[in-house]
């Protein structure tokens, strides 16, 4: 489906040759104005998230001289899946996955967090949230527990310091006593299994974009480091053990792009595939983390530094081999829907 959005496609104009290759390796993938799309939100992240990504990751916190949430949210980005009505784009996945991909290329760890509160959150309210609670909560984008932060009986406990994903806090939630009143109870009394297990496979979809947008950052800071690094006179770039680490990574990417865009199209359409969902964050994922130590070893010992980029995004992209359901557990559900087909 055709959409006009001029306010994010305004800022895709102008691409630099940079992009040209990336452009034509996706054209099977997107529609042109799915293409100008992803322009326009590489931009903005490149040039609102990337320069925040080392400190962020150093820091463990999200700068505070710059509200990338609100940055985001003025973007549009919050509400690719929420409807019009509600303040949204009423996009669909493909969006949803393709902003996921560019938020992740730019920060792994504001990646996650924007695909925890677009989908986790703000997409289970649209999927199972009464009229009323879409009218208070979408345009505030809070957690889909509709569990507000001041509710008497709910804190947080301290700040788990993690491996990676730096920024993207992680703590644990604490109810004591908690009394959630009548209209923040999100779809039927008694279904909450249902409203979390339902949502789960769209979340896999969804954060399949994340180890796509590292696998992407991976090469953006391989290529021009093999172009620039000479040996014996030569850009290693040249040398055939080097072009072949390039070409793996780049068919590993482009594979893993090709695989999650397929069925978030599907999704689009309405076939919701629990085994396919599982196995785009799977095979992404997986990818991601060898796509990123090849990364450090086309540097050589610079990867192995921390002022280049290379240990973060190995750092980040093993957490999706983890979060959303484990590797283990996705080829458990996989094998378990294809026993269960005729």
């Amino acid at each position: 489906m055709q959409r006009r959005l001029p306010a994010l496609l305004r800022r895709a104009a102008g691409a630099g040759p940079a992009r040209r290759w990336l452009s034509a390796s996706s054209s099977l993938l997107f529609d042109d104005t799915q293409e100008q799309f992803k322009e326009s939100v590489h931009r903005f992240a490149q040039e609102h998230i990337a320069p925040h990504a080392a400190a962020i990751d150093a820091s463990n916190h999200f700068p505070k001289e710059k509200n990338l949430w609100k940055l985001m949210g003025d973007f549009n980005l919050h509400g690719l899946t929420s409807p019009e009505e509600y303040g949204g784009l009423g996009l669909g996945y493909m969006y949803h996955c393709i902003a996921m991909e560019e938020i992740s290329r730019a920060s792994g760890s504001v990646g996650l967090s924007y695909g925890a509160h677009s989908n986790l959150c703000i997409n289970q309210l649209v999927r199972h949230g009464s009229p009323a609670q879409k009218e208070k909560y979408l345009p505030k984008g809070i957690t889909a527990f509709i569990i507000e932060k001041g509710m008497p009986g709910f804190s947080t406990a301290q700040k788990l310091d993690k491996l990676g994903m730096r920024g993207s806090d992680t703590c644990e939630l604490v109810f004591e006593n908690c009394f959630v009143p009548q209209e923040n109870v999100l779809g039927e009394e008694g279904k909450g299994v249902y409203v979390m297990m339902s949502g789960l496979d769209l979340e896999r979809l969804v954060l399949a974009g994340g180890p796509i947008g590292l696998m992407q950052a991976c090469l953006d800071v391989v290529l021009p480091y093999v172009r620039q690094r000479e040996q014996f006179g030569r850009p290693i770039g040249e040398f055939q053990f080097l072009q072949g680490k390039m070409a793996d990574m780049y068919t590993s990417l482009q594979s893993s792009r090709s695989f999650v865009y397929s069925v978030a199209r599907d999704c689009d359409n309405g076939k919701v595939d629990r085994k396919d969902c599982a196995g785009v964050i799977l095979f992404a994922a997986e990818r991601a983390t060898q796509v990123a130590l090849e990364a450090i070893q086309c540097l050589g010992g610079n990867g192995y530094i921390n002022e280049y980029p290379t240990g973060r995004l190995l750092r980040d992209a093993k957490l999706f081999e983890i979060g959303a359901g484990t590797s283990e557990i996705r080829r458990m559900i996989i094998g378990r829907e294809l026993f269960k087909e005729d």
